[in-house]
């Protein structure tokens, strides 16, 4: 797993399609779906914590680009 798109695919294979409109809120959504799928035991820790890494990398550039 190296990319947003790969961590949309892990999440949309447990049904989870993340759009709120605003790219923050939907990082924010996936991180938050993403612990909920670990702590059921879903995600394995390796699994969890690449998704994790990628989705919070993504969330500091949009802060960023946005000068938050």
């Amino acid at each position: 797993m190296k990319t947003m798109w790969d961590v949309q695919q892990l999440l949309k294979r447990y049904g989870i399609f993340v759009y709120v409109g605003d790219r923050l809120a939907d990082l924010e959504l996936m991180e938050a779906e993403l612990k909920d799928l670990y702590d059921s035991k879903l995600l394995d820790i390796k699994d969890f914590q690449q998704a994790l890494l990628i989705v919070r990398q993504e969330h500091r550039l949009e802060r960023e680009k946005r000068g938050c």
